[in-house]
């Protein structure tokens, strides 16, 4: 059986996808990659951290929505940054076994350092262009939808 039957066959649902993300064309990108992926999914986007932390509590408009599998989360956004999320979500024990891989084009080394301290379950930085980011994305659905195992949903 090859990982991407194997992950087919393990995942009877789709994978809650929350992508939060302020940069228009890198949405499309995320989506476009996702829409192609092996194993079923579900993108659901926000556009910064505020909305994100709503979403993720299911306030409002979010209200229903299901609580995602993993979360993309962007460090450079308007109102809240990844940073101060990653650390609202890892300090609520409801949220924080959540997985949550940065998806940014900080190359900081603060940034870094700070989403680890912060347990941020990885970091990537944004490739430059069109196919490069393609191939990143699609690298993290081999690894994160094919290969790991999520914790349950409440």
């Amino acid at each position: 059986m090859t990982p991407a039957s194997a992950a087919a066959r393990a995942h009877s649902r789709p994978i809650e996808i929350l992508l939060v993300e302020d940069s228009e064309p890198d949405v499309l990108l995320t989506q476009e990659a996702f829409e192609g992926a092996r194993v079923p999914n579900r993108v659901h986007v926000v556009r910064d951290g505020v909305e994100a932390l709503r979403f993720l509590r299911g306030e409002g408009e979010h209200a229903g929505m299901p609580r995602p599998d993993v979360i993309l989360l962007d460090i450079n956004m308007p109102r809240k940054n990844g940073l101060e999320v990653l650390a609202e979500i890892k300090n609520d024990p409801e949220l924080a076994p959540i997985p949550v891989v940065m998806l940014t084009t900080s190359q900081s080394e603060d940034d870094v350092r700070g989403s680890y301290a912060r347990h941020a379950s990885g970091y990537v930085v944004k490739p430059v262009g069109f196919e490069n980011f393609l191939n990143a994305i699609r690298a993290f659905e081999d690894f994160w939808m094919t290969f790991v195992r999520f914790p349950p949903r409440a």
